[in-house]
């Protein structure tokens, strides 16, 4: 098994994302989200990938962590313990000496416990709220001075 990191095609990756029961999105809108992310990794099995998450951020304070996805067939061995652990090797060695930064996720169904046992804390808490998003859709007809 290996670990690469910004080695995905948007073909790849669309294979992935909707191999875990996603709707993906057109390959030109994947190939704008892939060439924009801090970095994509992936798990690479003879030639072929097998699983995939990309991280956002802002290099200074803040990380997301998004599309975190094991091909079905290959969940249950380990492969999303050793994405993730890469992951935060990669983060860690990026940061100047002194610096913490925030990792964000937002858990599929059912797929909390994996996140805990990788040191991620449930939202909401108790000094925190529950997180939250919206997904906007590109509107054809605006038209506004104000805006």
């Amino acid at each position: 098994m290996t670990v690469c990191e910004n080695a995905l095609t948007p073909e790849e990756f669309r294979r992935l994302f909707t191999s875990v029961g996603w709707e993906a999105p057109g390959l030109d809108q994947i190939s704008c989200a892939l060439k924009n992310s801090w970095k994509v990794f992936s798990l690479w099995e003879d030639g072929i990938p097998v699983g995939m998450a990309r991280l956002l951020g802002d290099g200074g304070m803040s990380f997301y962590l998004k599309d975190f996805a094991i091909l079905p067939e290959w969940q249950g061995k380990g492969l999303g313990k050793l994405l993730m652990e890469h992951i935060l090797h990669s983060l860690r060695k990026e940061l100047p000496p002194g610096w913490a930064v925030s990792l964000e996720l937002i858990s599929a169904q059912g797929k909390e416990g994996f996140y805990e046992r990788m040191g991620f804390d449930l939202r909401p808490s108790e000094d925190d709220g529950a997180g939250m998003f919206q997904m906007v859709a590109a509107d054809r007809n605006i038209c506004s001075e104000n805006f």
